[in-house]
């Protein structure tokens, strides 16, 4: 597998796409595969300039698959629903990163080549053979040492400005912490919730009797394979192959949701199943339904001490956020950025 060159502070600020809240459609079908009908295939075009320095689809297409790693798995497809978002998203953190790049070396900032050996050795050790390093050395850097050495410069230099002028300027107190908790006493209330997969099966909109049969022959066909399905994995792979409802690309997986987040029909099955179980079809308003199991959790208050650390990471990455664009907005300012 090829490795994408990336240090600790670049992973705290990239940014990702919103999958919003589910509702209650969370199990209405679609009409086609939410896939785009063919690969993003990287060419070296380029894709920008900022201040003169050659951004090119490579970089672009690289963030891209960082957001949304399933699309290798779909051959270098993306959802098309989502895809101009993830697009965006890519190009405003490859233009970033190369603002704070050359801001850092307008300051003047430098790396040891000690620091820099060890960077360098740190990197090729996560690879697990010569291999597979060399294969990436050769797809990323044309098989150029030096080439490599630069990237590592680079990203070590955009972590050192990103520390500086992000990182620990977004330090959360304990007392930040703790003020936050007793303000928020809702947040921390949680009402019963269940994780689950589905796989949906499509009816049309007024079907005719002939289309109500073939939807409930497709719907048996799954609901067999389904109950074939020994684990979540398997599951899911049948869900990316069968579901037409819009989480099919993540496997199927609604991860944890209440009873007001689900239609009707299905609520009252997920909750009454045990964990691993795989539903009956469920007819709701417009499909055919099959739940699986994977978790339950009951009503809670959560205490201090039990959200403290996730507070803390949310209240911080918060702040990260803000002092991020806040570093965005300014190095935008005087720059000459232009989206080829």
């Amino acid at each position: 597998m090829m490795k994408t060159f990336r240090l600790a502070v670049i992973l705290l600020i990239g940014i990702a796409p919103a999958t919003g809240q589910v509702d209650s459609s969370l199990l209405a079908p679609i009409a086609k595969s939410p896939f785009t009908s063919s690969s993003i295939i990287a060419t070296g075009r380029p894709v920008a300039r900022v201040n003169g320095a050659v951004l090119t689809d490579h970089d672009l297409l690289r963030e891209m698959l960082s957001i949304f790693p399933y699309a290798r798995q779909h051959g270098g497809k993306f959802p098309e629903a989502m895809e101009a978002d993830i697009r965006r998203g890519a190009l405003s953190t490859i233009e970033f990163e190369e603002l704070v790049f050359q801001e850092a070396e307008r300051r003047g900032m430098k790396v040891s080549s000690s620091r820099l050996d060890r960077a360098l050795k740190a990197f090729r050790d996560q690879f697990g053979s010569e291999n597979e390093f060399r294969a990436y050395l050769k797809e990323e850097c044309s098989s150029s040492m030096p080439k490599l050495r630069e990237k590592v410069r680079r990203s070590i230099m955009i972590d050192d400005l990103l520390l500086a002028e992000v990182a620990q300027k977004a330090v959360v107190t304990e007392a930040q912490v703790q003020k936050s908790y007793q303000k928020n006493p809702a947040r921390f209330s949680s009402p019963e919730t269940v994780s689950i997969q589905t796989i949906s099966i499509a009816i049309p909109d007024k079907p005719t009797p002939q289309q109500e049969a073939t939807a409930r022959k497709r719907a048996e066909d799954g609901l067999r394979q389904a109950r074939a399905a020994k684990n979540y994995e398997q599951f899911g792979m049948l869900a990316e192959k069968l579901s037409e409802d819009d989480w099919r690309v993540m496997m199927g997986d609604h991860q944890s949701i209440t009873r007001d987040q689900m239609p009707p029909e299905a609520a009252k099955v997920a909750f009454a199943m045990k964990l691993g179980q795989v539903s009956e079809l469920i007819r709701t308003e417009n499909s055919w339904c099959i739940l699986r199991l994977n978790g339950r959790r009951d009503p809670h208050q959560a205490s201090y001490e039990q959200v403290r650390d996730s507070l803390k990471k949310e209240l911080q990455a918060s702040r990260i956020e803000t002092f991020r664009q806040a570093l965005h907005q300014q190095l935008r300012k005087t720059a000459k950025i232009e989206e080829l």
